[in-house]
């Protein structure tokens, strides 16, 4: 195959994955972007934040249809993480091209293991407002660094600090996720960064496309085996990504 067609194939995995779990789309983006259509990894993190802002978008429809979003809870997380995900936005520009791969590939590993091993996260009644303000925070700054959703995040402190049920946390995920990198792109608005729309354009759409069936192959295939799946292609990216950055 050649390295368009991988990058269609991969950008259709990402927005699978969005849609069915809520995350791991743009850790799916960035190194094929990368990798595949040899995107600088600061362009492809900034291209990752468009990629991650439109497919959320088309999921999030497709759950907010089957009554699957709590849009205060998703909005409260998300306010928590606007001014962290324009700050770090605005600072990874400033960060060498290595060490953003190297924390990059760090975090996909992180992500991977935590969804092989992931159980449902269990509901929390009660809410505390720092916790709550904690988390979004940090994703928020996550995703502004280093163009990623952290959707693998927000899922499970969805469910257990904002006591979002489990049948309603993926579809909130994505509105947290979708605002988180609407901020980080905005505060990354100003750089020079060229991102080939040609290239970029197809991979768009192809993750609209798998975004919009993710809900519908969630309903068929458990959630445990779609976490596994993801899981190991994480990792196998994150070793992928250590190997090429200090070689």
């Amino acid at each position: 195959m050649t390295p368009l067609i991988l990058a269609l194939l991969a950008g259709a995995a990402a927005g699978v994955s969005l849609g069915a779990l809520g995350a791991g789309g743009s850790i799916l983006t960035v190194p094929a972007l990368v990798y595949l259509l040899g995107f600088t990894p600061a362009a492809a993190t900034t291209a990752s934040l468009v990629v991650v802002i439109v497919t959320s978008v088309t999921a999030l429809v497709a759950h907010a249809r089957a009554g699957a979003v709590r849009w205060r809870a998703g909005l409260l997380f998300a306010a928590a993480g606007v001014l962290p995900a324009a700050g770090a936005g605005a600072l990874s520009s400033r960060v060498p091209a290595t060490v953003l791969t190297l924390l990059f590939a760090a975090l996909a590993a992180l992500a991977g293991l935590h969804m092989l091993g992931r159980r449902a996260p269990r509901e929390n009644g009660a809410v505390s407002g720092a916790r709550a303000a904690g988390a979004g925070a940090g994703l928020g700054a996550v995703t502004g660094f280093l163009g990623v959703g952290g959707g693998f995040l927000a899922v499970p402190a969805l469910v257990t600090v904002l006591a979002v049920p489990m049948s309603a946390a993926v579809g909130t995920s994505l509105l947290v996720v979708g605002a988180n990198a609407l901020v980080a792109l905005a505060a990354r608005a100003y750089t020079s960064v060229h991102l080939d729309l040609t290239l970029l354009l197809p991979f768009l759409a192809a993750a609209v496309l798998g975004a919009w069936d993710g809900r519908r192959l969630a309903a068929k295939v458990s959630a445990g085996t779609l976490r596994r799946v993801f899981g190991a292609v994480l990792l196998a990216v994150a070793v992928a990504m250590g190997v090429s950055a200090v070689l």
